[in-house]
Parts: C-alpha cells; sequence; structure tokens
C-alpha cells in the first residue's frame, strides 16, 4: 500500500517533508511515493541515507502551489503541481492516499475536482482530532464549509461518526452539535434545523453541545461550520502553546521550582504527548472518494511521519466504504439523503 507524499507543500519545504516520509519508511514499514522536484527530492535522499530504497519511489512533478495561491488558480494554472500529481495517483489508484502540508484550500479543491466525493456526500469536510480529558474529541468542519445547510451537517456528522470509531476505535461514538447552549432550541436557524435531523436519526447523538465539551470528554464527535470549527481549532492551538509557554516560565522562576521541574519531567512528557498536534499528522479530508491528509503548514517532520501513518490507516480500514454504508443505513432509518445540491 502506497502514499504519495507532496514533497514540496508546507513552509519548510522538501527537507522536512522528505525526513518524514523516509521515517514512516524506516520506523513503520510504510511505502511511499515522494512527488515534487526529482532532483531536489533524489538530493534530500542522498542526505538522508534513503536512496535506492526499495520502498521510496519518486514522481516528478513541474510546479508546486504556493501557500497564498488561490484554490481557482491552482485548479488552472498548476496542472502539473506535486499537489495535484499526489491527488492524481490516488484517483488512478496508484496510491491509496495522499498526504500535503500545502495549501489546504487547493487541496480541497484539487481533491474534489480530480478524485471527485463519495456518493450520497454533498460537500467533504476538514476534520481534526483534538485531546480531551479521556482521549479524543473529532470536530468537523474545521474550514471547508463556512455557510453549509443542514443537511451538510448531518452528512458531517455521519462521516465523524465513522472516523471516531474505525481510526480512533470509539465504539459508538457520542455526536454533539456546537452551539451556544444545551438546550434543544438554543442556536441559529442553521443549528436548529440539523439537530432535529441528527435527532430522528440513529446515532449516539447527545443534543446540542458547548464549547468546554470539546475537551472535557463529554462526547467524541462533534459538528459544527467551518467557520466556527476554524476559530476553534485556532485558538485549541494558541492556548496549548500559551499553557507549555506559562509552564516552562513558571518551573524557570527560582531553584525550588526548578528541582519541582526536574522531579516532574517523566509527567511533563507525557502532557506534552497528550497536546502534541504532530501525533495526529493533520486533518483527514473526509468525504472524497480516496484518502487524503492535510497537515499544517508548519508541520515538523514528525508531524508527516504521522500523517503517513494515519492515512495507511484510513486505507486499511476501509473507512470510505464504511461511511457509504453508513449513510444509506441513516437513509433507511428515515434520515436525510445526501446529493441535495
Amino acid at each position: 500500500m502506497k502514499i504519495a507524499v507532496d514533497a514540496m507543500g508546507g513552509d519548510h519545504g522538501p527537507e522536512v517533508v522528505v525526513g518524514g516520509a523516509v521515517t514512516a519508511v524506516r520506523e513503520l514499514g510504510a511505502s511511499v511515493v515522494l512527488v515534487g522536484d526529482g532532483g531536489v527530492i533524489e538530493a534530500e535522499l542522498g542526505r538522508l541515507g534513503a536512496q535506492g530504497h526499495p520502498a521510496i519511489e519518486i514522481r516528478h512533478a513541474s510546479q508546486v502551489v504556493g501557500m497564498a495561491e488561490t484554490p481557482s488558480h491552482a485548479l488552472r494554472r498548476k496542472r502539473d503541481s506535486s499537489l495535484r500529481v499526489a491527488a492524481e495517483l490516488v484517483r488512478d489508484g496508484k496510491a491509496a492516499a495522499f498526504v500535503t502540508a500545502g495549501n489546504t484550500g487547493a487541496a480541497m479543491a484539487i481533491s474534489m475536482f480530480v478524485i471527485g466525493v463519495l456518493r450520497g456526500i454533498d460537500r467533504p469536510a476538514i476534520a481534526t482530532v483534538l485531546p480531551n480529558l479521556k482521549r479524543f474529541t473529532v470536530l468537523l468542519d474545521v474550514g471547508a464549509n463556512v455557510d453549509p445547510k443542514p443537511w451538510h451537517l448531518f452528512q458531517f456528522a455521519v462521516m465523524g461518526h465513522v472516523y471516531a470509531r474505525d481510526i480512533l476505535g470509539i465504539e459508538n461514538p457520542r455526536v454533539g452539535l456546537l452551539s451556544v447552549g444545551a438546550e434543544e432550541g438554543k442556536g441559529t436557524e442553521l443549528t436548529r434545523e440539523t439537530y432535529e435531523q441528527l435527532k430522528e436519526s440513529s446515532l449516539n447523538f447527545l443534543g446540542n453541545v458547548e464549547g468546554r465539551d470539546i475537551y472535557n470528554g463529554h462526547c467524541d464527535v462533534v459538528v459544527t461550520d467551518g467557520f466556527t470549527g476554524n476559530v476553534a481549532l485556532k485558538i485549541s492551538e494558541s492556548l496549548a502553546e500559551m499553557l507549555g509557554a506559562m509552564i516552562r516560565e513558571e518551573l524557570m522562576r527560582d531553584v525550588r521550582s526548578k528541582v519541582g521541574a526536574a522531579l516532574a519531567q517523566p509527567a511533563f512528557h507525557r502532557f506534552k504527548k497528550r497536546v502534541d498536534y504532530t501525533e495526529m499528522g493533520g486533518a483527514p479530508l473526509l468525504g472524497i472518494d480516496g484518502a487524503a491528509i492535510v497537515c499544517h503548514g508548519a508541520s515538523p517532520s514528525k508531524a508527516i511521519r504521522n500523517a503517513v501513518r494515519v492515512a495507511s490507516e484510513w486505507a486499511k480500514a476501509g473507512l470510505n466504504e464504511h461511511i457509504k454504508a453508513a449513510l444509506e443505513a441513516e437513509v433507511a432509518h428515515g434520515g436525510r439523503e445526501g446529493s441535495h445540491e
């Protein structure tokens, strides 16, 4: 099973991306196709002592999608970009999934145009996995759809349910709808209409949840629109950074604190691992007729390595077939059918 990796995407370029892919090959036994400037990739592999590795293939692509480029420009003018070629490998069955740390909007647009969407899905969603007090919470959408309809959120809930069950191993995941209060009538017209649809579904729907429920372990899947979800995600990232900085500052304040810090080092390592976004690699693009993981632009090699791992797990789990089956089951149950657009 090969995973295509956009070697040119991200803020740090091929050095970090190729390094992460090579680590995935060496530590996880993965097989990868590195897509991008062949000469640059060869040089990086040489630096890492990985030239000629049987599990590493190179696919040359002459163009790169910039982080500031619009999705439409990437589609029209960058037909030989590393991002597009990686998606084409998935479409053509030459790779089981692709990983990129490049332009998120372009990755979504190219995925929809080149790979297509699953039957029954109107719009794909970007999901993210956040730590909570008990295990993890799947939050979606976090940026793909800023103005969705109720049936889009319904489909997001089904996809999030399947992802939490199949990839995170959570049995019968609890699904919540992000709102301004737990009461049924709270929220916007969008959330109220979505609530009615989810209430009639066979999902383990808890009802409305608040922002704190993303982190307290009350639910396993939180569904919202892409605008709200993206704001929540960015707050989460900055809060984790701030807490880490504050803890380090306080521990270095005086001699007694430094001694305590030394004694508590194992606990701090465990804490860091729990809140480290690189552990999950990146955000899955749920709803496309393939598998794709989009990493943060500033991702280190560790995140790329773990993104390859998650992409492999997605493909091995047959996630897309399970999503289609779950949607069909909801239609049979009386839930909302897809393809409304």
